[in-house]
């Protein structure tokens, strides 16, 4: 069945209701603009007062609607900047990253040359340098204290010599093969050094300890107090060391011994300085050849 061509809303009272309305709101609008139109005509002056009063009635809507529209109008602009903050922040990381990499080959580089020109500088400094090697290992972790040196007979080293690096003394050399050398350290228990106190002159030794620290031990009894941070250095007595080579520094105060710490450790050093001995033992005599018994001559 076809639907009926009445569109009158008489059988809905929803629809009359909303007719209702809408006649009444343009009537309304009609009244209203005409009441407008004139008092704006005839009075002027009550006019804008009406019109003042409907704008600060309506300002505040109006500013909140913009404050709105503006809020929603920036969305799209923060959420842009957001992505090329991150971006940018994620650069700015990577590159950090690759700075503090490079900052540290730097300053290891740096560290590596001032350690090289000290040990260049000590050997041009000392005329009785045999050879310069490098400090394969070091027995850190044992009960004795040994060096291990790539260098030997063959690059000129011998027994007892000594073996030092650009902040002091290190030890000697205690077993030479062809190629590498065994340096007794001086903090090793069995390593017995004479030194002297650097402010007096006054003689010591400096005897390790087997721990990485040495215990400066008074020969006599006339002034055997030691203070922290006495230097002690090589004496030259018993023709092995050269004299003023630095030893150790007094860590705290003693009266007959006191623990100081060495100013070189070989497990942070990269090459050492062997040296002839200060005063080699002379050569030996040379044995005389027994002399020849005379020839007895014949009777004629």
């Amino acid at each position: 069945m076809a639907p009926s061509r009445d569109r009158r809303p008489g059988f809905s009272r929803r629809a009359q209701y909303g007719l209702f309305v809408t006649y009444i709101l343009g009537i309304a609008g009609a009244v209203v603009g005409a009441v407008l139109l004139a008092l704006s005509t005839f009075n002027p002056a009550a006019f804008s007062v009406a019109q003042a009063a409907v704008a600060e009635a309506t300002t505040p809507v109006a500013t909140a609607g913009g404050a709105v529209v503006r809020t929603i109008a920036t969305v799209p602009e923060a959420i842009g900047t957001w992505w090329r903050v991150h971006g940018e922040n994620a650069e700015l990381r990577e590159r950090l990253a690759r700075a503090r990499g490079a900052l540290l080959v730097g300053r290891q580089a740096r560290l590596e040359n001032v350690r090289l020109r000290a040990l260049l500088r000590v050997r041009d400094q000392r005329q009785d340098t045999v050879t310069v090697a490098r400090i394969v290992s070091t027995s850190a972790s044992s009960t004795r204290r040994y060096g291990l040196l790539n260098a030997g007979s063959w690059q000129g080293v011998t027994d007892g010599q000594p073996v030092s690096g650009p902040e002091g003394l290190i030890g000697r050399v205690l077993y030479a093969g062809p190629n590498t050398a065994r340096v007794l350290l001086v903090t090793d228990a069995e390593s017995v050094v004479p030194v002297r106190r650097s402010r007096d002159g006054r003689p010591a030794l400096a005897a390790g300890r087997g721990d990485g620290l040495i215990d400066i031990r008074t020969i006599d009894t006339a002034d055997g107090h030691f203070r922290p941070g006495d230097i002690f250095v090589t004496s030259g007595t018993g023709g092995i060391f050269v004299p003023g080579v630095p030893v150790a520094r007094v860590l705290r105060a003693g009266t007959e011994s006191a623990p100081a710490r060495p100013f070189a450790r070989p497990d942070v050093l990269d090459f050492a300085i062997v040296h002839r001995a200060f005063m080699p033992p002379p050569p030996p005599a040379p044995v005389p050849s027994p002399t020849p018994a005379p020839t007895p001559t014949p009777e004629p």
